[in-house]
């Protein structure tokens, strides 16, 4: 049990970030080995997918305290690059060229006379129930209104779905709101790999039911006593799936590090003897 309350007391905020929420949504085994085992179960290699948009991301945070051009950035994600997860120094070096030209393709889009309102901004809002915090990759202020702006690498192509499905967007808004004290009601994906760019605009009534899920969640965590595993194949893709002997029947075992890479694929198994 994460929280305990006193008779005639307050009940204390829960505190938390829209990741700690979704892991606990994606798998309570999973956010028991994140947050609560001490010291925590270890890790397998870390992922290419995930050195890609982390180099993305510092890259663009940086940009704008850069020159500002699409060489700028390139060259900014060549310093933050990292070859963490890649089967080899070639492949590397081949994915760093992809992920500059992709990164300077996004800064040719951007107006460098721009000021966003915040850059890897942290930012925190509470409910009656949650005190939550998280970090925005961008706040643009568009008129009178704020913007919350999220870069993706991945290569699933995003649809409006994604924009008004997430929870971390949403709480997100009302955070920037309360962070900016100004208006904010839109949020935005956009996507670097194809500079698609999905928008969703939520009411207040939207708002309130991602608050609603959120706290449901976190009342979950709050009186958890087990936290079963939720096998399925997706667990190849988890960090702890080398420690839950569930999430390696599930899935077969571990996945290559490089497998989440768009042109990389595992190699296939000749099945004649």
């Amino acid at each position: 049990m994460e929280q305990l309350g006193l008779t005639g007391m307050p009940t204390r905020l829960f505190a938390c970030t829209p990741s700690r929420l979704t892991t606990w949504s994606d798998c309570p085994r999973r956010y028991r080995f994140t947050y609560v085992d001490r010291p925590t179960p270890p890790k397998g290699p870390g992922w290419a997918h995930n050195a890609v948009g982390a180099a993305a991301h510092l890259a663009l945070a940086r940009w704008w305290d850069s020159s500002r051009t699409p060489a700028s950035a390139r060259a900014l994600l060549n310093d933050a690059w990292s070859p963490d997860g890649f089967s080899d120094a070639d492949q590397a070096h081949r994915w760093r060229g992809y992920t500059a030209d992709m990164v300077g393709r996004y800064a040719e889009t951007l107006d460098p006379a721009d000021e966003p309102r915040g850059v890897e901004r942290t930012v925190a809002c509470t409910t009656a129930t949650l005190a939550v915090s998280g970090r925005i990759d961008r706040v643009d202020q568009r008129g009178d209104e704020l913007v919350v702006v999220d870069y993706k690498t991945g290569r699933s192509v995003l649809t409006e779905d994604d924009a008004r499905g997430s929870l971390a967007l949403a709480l997100y808004v009302l955070a920037a709101r309360r962070t900016f004290r100004a208006a904010c009601s839109t949020v935005e994906l956009h996507h670097l790999p194809t500079g698609d760019v999905v928008a969703w605009e939520h009411t207040e009534e939207s708002l309130a039911r991602h608050v609603g899920r959120a706290e449901a969640i976190a009342a979950e965590i709050a009186t958890a006593q087990d936290y079963p595993e939720r096998p399925s194949p997706r667990c190849g893709w988890c960090d702890f799936v080398r420690v839950c002997p569930a999430g390696r029947a599930a899935s077969g075992g571990p996945k290559k590090p490089w497998a989440g890479l768009a042109e990389e694929r595992e190699p296939v198994e000749d099945d004649v003897a």
